[in-house]
């Protein structure tokens, strides 16, 4: 019987995972502290989304959907593997402690567990706890549509060039030529028009990609303007390949180093703009755990008396904004081959 043998590795050569763990740029990320407090920070978020459950409990409509009688019933792992995998849509509205409009600091609140209080009747701590979960939600999804949609649109408008190119730049200078945030709103209202009432979760998501891929095709067809002109590509052409093959194998991939932090980044902007969206009465549902209806609710009471209000929300959105951007800049000046 014939035997296997196994080519040896070459000398020197390093496992394809240890060659990754060691490469230039991972080793200047880990030498950037700011770049790891920021990753460190959007691991505590992403933990705190996961474990909302656990940490803020279930209660009313929540508890009854997830088939509990009681909030201690969460820590039992058929309930807590539901609650935090596919948590009903009613788990997601703050948990209402009373109808007082007043807010109300946590020594007075009983019976319920709210460290930071209430604010029209609504438990504050449960709205930032389960709101982290609506802030990484939406930011990974409108981030991904529309970086997906600014690779596609700037790839193809890079190499084709022509009228194409000429055309595709033009509708992006229109664009360009709204502000972001009134282009949305402008979006958001006409949908939101056909459909009052509805969750607006799909036209805000929609809105914002409308608006927010313009940036990722004009940098990628900068990038691929110049890697299209490489003689692997040349080679790639002369071999027959596709347009298709050429531009989703040797082109595309070759220019995502930019855009791919320019992601990172805009992973902190998205709650910001779904805040403002909240506080201009375009978002969502009064009582949906979403770090700008807290905000909304703070307007009416800006007293030092009631300082725990807007502090709490805002403390949030700040350090969930500012995690992303240190880490944003970190990977980028390790991906930057200028800075090694």
């Amino acid at each position: 019987m014939a035997s296997v043998t196994s080519t040896p590795a070459a000398p020197g050569a390093a496992p394809r995972g240890r060659s990754f763990w060691t490469s230039p740029a991972l080793r200047k990320l880990r030498r950037n502290p700011l770049a790891l407090t920021g990753l460190f920070i959007i691991l505590l978020f992403g933990l705190m989304a996961l474990f909302a459950p656990l940490i803020a409990r279930p209660t009313g409509n929540c508890l009854r959907d997830l088939g509990m009688e009681s909030q201690n019933q969460i820590f039992q792992p058929q309930f807590a593997l539901r609650a935090m995998f596919m948590a009903p849509d009613e788990c997601y509205k703050m948990e209402r402690v009373s109808f007082a409009q007043e807010p109300a600091p946590a020594s007075t609140v009983k019976d319920t567990f709210a460290p930071f209080g209430t604010v029209n009747g609504y438990n504050i701590f449960y709205g930032l706890v389960w709101g982290t979960r609506t802030a990484l939600k939406m930011s990974f999804i409108i981030v991904g549509i529309t970086l997906a949609l600014g690779i596609l649109i700037g790839a193809i408008s890079g190499f084709y060039g022509g009228w194409v190119d000429n055309l595709i730049q033009r509708f992006i200078d229109v664009i360009y030529a709204l502000p972001p945030l009134v282009l949305t709103v402008t979006i958001l209202t006409i949908l939101r028009a056909k459909n009052p009432g509805g969750d607006p979760t799909g036209p805000i998501i929609f809105a914002m990609c409308i608006t927010g891929w313009a940036g990722y095709a004009k940098v990628i067809r900068g990038d691929i303007l110049k890697t299209r002109q490489l003689e692997y590509v040349d080679a790639a052409r002369a071999l027959g390949a596709r347009d298709l093959r050429m531009i989703l194998r040797h082109v595309v991939p070759n220019s995502l180093t930019t855009v791919f932090t320019l992601a990172v980044l805009a992973l902190a902007t998205v709650p910001l703009s779904v805040a403002a969206l909240s506080f201009l009465g375009l978002g969502f549902e009064s009582g949906y755990s979403e770090w700008g209806q807290l905000i909304d609710f703070a307007r009416a009471w800006l007293k030092p008396d009631y300082w725990y209000v807007l502090a709490f929300p805002a403390i949030f959105i700040v350090l969930f904004s500012l995690a992303f951007n240190l880490f944003g800049d970190g990977l980028r000046d390790a991906l930057d081959p200028k800075t090694r």
